[in-house]
């Protein structure tokens, strides 16, 4: 058996940045925010912004001067959190952020009191320099990185990714923001993870200063003396931001560590991309897998494999740490492998939703409708010879089951995305499979199916067309046209009618009480208001009329208990078996 092969390409990753000078343009627009903001400023107003239009892209740039930063994040409970439920009333930015299933999250509490004191009040201002004809890039160093994170993940709702350039958020030494949650909601959606490029210092002790409790998000471009590498595998980078410090108390002086950020955009692509990776490749043997060399070569290129130029870091066992990254990179490889994809199955979709629609018909001129028929065939333990319909409602069951999650479990911009795309397929499929679980649920010899039956996507997917459909009293000239083919379009209306099927009973039966009687009347009365409100808007199939359907089982049944002399606006209907062709035809008056 052919071994699966894996293969690193954060060394290609970091070639691909650096080679566009999108990090020249994004440092140059931050030293000359340097240049104008005072030194003894607090960090609590030293957010400096400023936009940069330049003929090929728009720069929006943050600075904080870094003296303090690391004290400020540390110290006056820098590692705290605020929680998104605390933000939601009364800072409700990043609101959409939240899932519908109102999953919380939280942000850096300093990073936070910094957006929202210094940069809430201009946002207006800001996102009116934007130029969606060219590319838009937002940068800031130390805390400054942090308030461009925030502002970039502010513009994320209302971006289109579809007809609009990403933004691309540049960030240099700045500490981490997020807890998992936010981590969780960023990374999931690819488009917005791939808007955030943190460029760290080996030299730089404020990226390192929140471990703890803080995940990272977007692509790690770590940076040695001897060049530089991309990470994006969270667990990978915080174990990297320990392993490559090499921080110490005489290059501890944060002027001097802003400067090397300088130094190594400076002279990175001359000094290192350009230069042969023969050194670090020499000590790689052949036999090596390929993810593994890969890896190596990455660690080498951020100084943490011993080399001809550098030592690794002390206290470094270099060996677990490739061993680790190994094993999160293969997890990773088979997560990515098994991720549920929307557009995976959509040729089996249709196919499996066209057979089920030539089930529909056969068992239409069967005269019995496809709901009895499965129904029938399910309680006899028969099995179709038209198709294995039971293969066919797991397929659909598992895509709509991933796809419901997956929407429900996004930020509420990209879930609302997802649901309006999906709603005509997965109204189709509601309105066409749930009858058939329906009939497996009562043949079961259970009761109360939309109350302690019925599946949760069926109930996602009915409320994302509630919220997009307008509700209409008056049939339109189409629905009357194809009443005779559509679907019923509340897909509950088997579980209504086996309900009412069971009333009869209780009303029939001389083991009921007055009490059940009295209640199975009242409920059998609602049921003839719930069909002649769904007739009178032609949004019930014709096939409930068929002579083998359940419904006209139930009507046989009420008529005879409910006697000749009853009348209401449903059995005037039914008494007429001229209306039922009215009906498939679209010309029944209900004046």
């Amino acid at each position: 058996m052919t071994q699966t092969q894996f293969f690193s390409s954060g060394l290609e990753l970091a070639k691909f940045v650096v080679n566009l000078d999108i990090l020249q343009h994004a440092w140059t627009a931050i030293t000359d925010l340097c240049k104008e903001t005072s030194q003894n400023e607090e960090p609590s107003s030293l957010v400096k912004f400023k936009v940069f239009e330049l003929p090929n892209c728009t720069i929006i740039a943050f600075f904080t001067w870094p003296a303090n930063s690391k004290d400020y994040v540390q110290g006056n409970g820098g590692g705290d959190f605020v929680s998104s439920s605390t933000l939601k009333k009364s800072f409700p930015v990043f609101n959409f952020l939240c899932p519908k299933d109102n999953q919380e999250f939280s942000i850096n509490k300093p990073a936070f009191q910094l957006f929202s004191s210094n940069i809430f009040g201009v946002l207006p201002f800001l996102k009116s320099k934007i130029d969606n004809s060219k590319p838009l890039i937002i940068t800031g160093n130390s805390l400054g990185g942090s308030v461009a994170t925030l502002f970039t993940i502010s513009l994320l709702e209302k971006f289109n990714f579809s007809t609009t350039k990403r933004p691309l958020c540049i960030t240099f030494g700045s500490p981490l923001i997020a807890d998992e949650g936010l981590q969780e909601t960023i990374s999931k959606y690819a488009a917005w993870n791939s808007c955030f490029l943190h460029v760290v210092s080996d030299q730089d002790p404020v990226p390192r200063v929140l471990i703890n409790g803080y995940k990272p998000f977007g692509t790690f471009l770590l940076c040695s003396e001897l060049g530089c590498s991309c990470f994006e595998d969270p667990q990978t980078i915080l174990e990297l931001l320990t392993a490559t410090y090499i921080g110490s108390p005489e290059n501890q002086d944060p002027n001097k560590v802003f400067e090397s950020y300088g130094t190594f955009v400076e002279h990175l692509n001359r000094k290192v991309l350009c230069k042969d990776t023969t050194d670090h490749e020499s000590s790689i043997d052949w036999t090596t897998p390929p993810l593994r060399a890969g890896i190596i070569t990455k660690l080498a290129a951020i100084g943490l494999v011993q080399s001809q130029l550098l030592q690794p870091p002390q206290n470094v066992d270099i060996n677990i740490i490739i061993a680790k990254i190994e094993k999160q990179e293969k997890v990773m490889a088979i997560l990515n492998k098994q991720a549920f994809d929307p557009t995976r199955g959509l040729n089996e979709i249709k196919v499996y939703m066209a057979y089920l629609e030539q089930y529909k018909k056969f068992s239409k001129d069967e005269g019995i409708g496809y709901y009895d028929r499965y129904k029938l065939q399910n309680h006899n333990g028969m099995i179709t010879t038209d198709m294995d319909l039971s293969k066919f409602k797991k397929f659909l069951a598992w895509y709509w089951e991933q796809m419901v999650d997956q929407a429900e479990k996004r930020p509420q911009t990209v879930g609302h995305s997802l649901r309006t795309r999906s709603l005509f397929g997965g109204t189709n499929y509601r309105r066409m499979i749930e009858p058939l679980d329906i009939a497996e649920y009562y043949n079961k010899g259970l009761k109360d199916y939309i109350n302690k039956g019925r599946s949760k996507q069926y109930i996602q997917l009915e409320q994302w067309l509630k919220e997009t459909e307008k509700p209409s009293s008056v049939p339109n000239e189409l629905k009357k046209q194809n009443v005779a083919s559509s679907l019923t379009e509340d897909s509950c209306f088997w579980a209504h009618v086996e309900e009412a099927l069971i009333s009869c009973k209780l009303l029939s039966s001389g083991e009921s009480s007055d009490e059940e009687k009295d209640f199975a009347k009242k409920e059998l009365i609602e049921f003839e208001k719930y069909v002649f409100d769904l007739m009178k808007n032609y949004a019930v199939s014709s096939e409930i009329f068929l002579p083998r359907s359940s419904f006209m089982k139930w009507w046989g049944e009420y008529r005879e208990i409910m006697g000749a002399s009853y009348r209401s606006s449903l059995t005037n209907l039914l008494n007429n078996d001229n209306n039922y062709q009215a009906y498939a035809n679209g010309s029944l008056s209900f004046l």
